[in-house]
């Protein structure tokens, strides 16, 4: 039987999807401080008029933030170096933060539904200018963040939602400055509920991508965005490569996905060439770490079920 060779692909702990680490710092903690000012103010204002609309924006632009701030802390656990039991350091705790973020804007959504309903039952008259009013500045303020993490949107899980919540939110503060106009123009009050229940459709809609795709990785699935059936064409079409068998591919963070597989080549002499060549198109691929056994053709793998085809 011929040797099976293992190999290692090390890389430096993750760091901020791009940009400059301290910028990015920065970038959240005003994003932060923006969206928690803003929180205070239309709480307040929904306390003083009685809206159910603004509290229940401001409830879940309260949790935007809370999501912005376990953004940061999941960013500097994924830079913990591995050690001691965790050899991948704590990069996976990126995942549980996502799914953290999402199970708190399922609670959240739970919280407006009940108290929409409530409202249906004993409507409350409400300043229909001060709801416009105060919800247009939260266009401004939700589009602003939204732009800001537009960039790193793509490269992250965890920021991903983040930018998701603050697109959902610009959305929801149009809705609240409708609400308004359309109390003032009709005095219908329960235009509040209604609109509050849309906020929470719109939530749930916005939460529904983030939750399922942390319980995925959780589970150690395939990550969004790659295909194993892709991944292993691109293998078997590397020069030298006969075949490829028992391929696992699953997340170590939010940012780092992971893959084994067992690689059997037509000459063994050509097994360090053959790597590079697979590392350089996995790596372009999405898949930054890869453990790869190599067998040769006709050999026996005790953990395949049959011989290896001839090349």
């Amino acid at each position: 039987m011929a040797p099976h060779h293992q190999h290692h692909h090390h890389h430096a702990p993750a760091t901020f999807a791009y940009g400059n680490q301290s910028n990015q710092i920065r970038l959240y903690i005003f994003c932060i401080l923006l969206n928690l000012l803003f929180v205070g103010v239309e709480a307040g204002v929904g306390f003083w008029q009685d809206s159910l609309s603004l509290l229940s924006d401001a409830g879940h632009n309260l949790s935007d933030v809370f999501s912005l701030v376990l953004v940061l802390i999941a960013f500097q656990l994924a830079r913990v170096h591995p050690h001691g039991h965790y050899t991948y350091g704590l990069k996976k705790s990126t995942i549980l933060i996502s799914l953290l973020n999402a199970i708190l804007l399922l609670v959240a959504v739970g919280g407006i539904v009940v108290e929409s309903i409530h409202k249906f039952n004993t409507p409350v008259e409400v300043n229909g200018t001060a709801i416009s009013w105060t919800a247009g500045i939260g266009i401004l303020i939700n589009g602003l963040t939204a732009l800001l993490l537009l960039r790193g949107s793509q490269a992250d899980l965890n920021q991903k939602g983040a930018y998701l919540h603050m697109v959902a939110d610009t959305l929801v503060s149009v809705g609240v400055v409708f609400s308004g106009i359309l109390i003032n123009l009709t005095g219908w009050n329960i235009v509040d509920p209604i609109v509050s229940l849309i906020i929470a459709v719109v939530i749930l809609g916005s939460t529904w991508s983030l939750l399922t795709d942390s319980l995925r990785l959780i589970i150690d699935g395939t990550p969004e965005g790659v295909e194993p059936e892709a991944i292993e064409k691109i293998m078997t079409a590397t020069d030298g490569v006969c075949s490829v068998h028992h391929l696992h591919i699953w997340a170590i963070s939010t940012t780092d996905n992971a893959l084994t597989a067992h690689v059997v080549v037509n000459e063994l002499e050509r097994m360090e060439q053959i790597k590079d060549l697979l590392k350089q198109q996995l790596h372009a691929a999405g898949i930054a770490h890869a453990t790869l056994e190599f067998e040769t053709a006709g050999s026996h793998c005790h953990d395949h079920e049959c011989q290896n085809e001839t090349c």
